[in-house]
């Protein structure tokens, strides 16, 4: 009796320890993801503070501004693409871990385990 309730309990926690393993994996991409890019961008500031050493006038000022602009842009663009992939896997996987315990329930409560 006691193994057919702990059997009972480990069953019903287990879509608890999905959703914890899915919000597990998709926090550790993002937070690589935002490393990666706290780490170009912090790159391309020092490589900017090192180009403008170089400037002679403020035409070439104007167009290294331009490309470090464009640079973080590019950066933050493709994280926040990246970031939204994770996070779309991580609602596509919410969802059918949903859908398989709503399943899981209907099949139990057919065969009369559920009242």
């Amino acid at each position: 009796m006691f193994q057919d309730m702990t059997r009972a309990v480990n069953q019903s926690i287990e879509p608890l320890r999905d959703l914890i393993m899915i919000q597990t994996r998709m926090l550790e991409q993002l937070t690589r993801q935002q490393l990666e890019c706290n780490r170009a961008c912090i790159e391309s500031t020092l490589a900017q503070g090192r180009e403008l050493q170089r400037c002679r006038s403020a035409k070439e000022l104007l167009a290294l501004q331009s490309a470090y602009a464009n640079e973080l842009e590019s950066h933050l663009r493709e994280t926040g693409e990246r970031n939204l992939q994770v996070l779309a896997q991580a609602r596509d996987n919410l969802e059918q871990l949903t859908q398989d315990s709503f399943d899981a329930f209907a099949s139990r409560d057919e065969q009369g385990n559920i009242s």
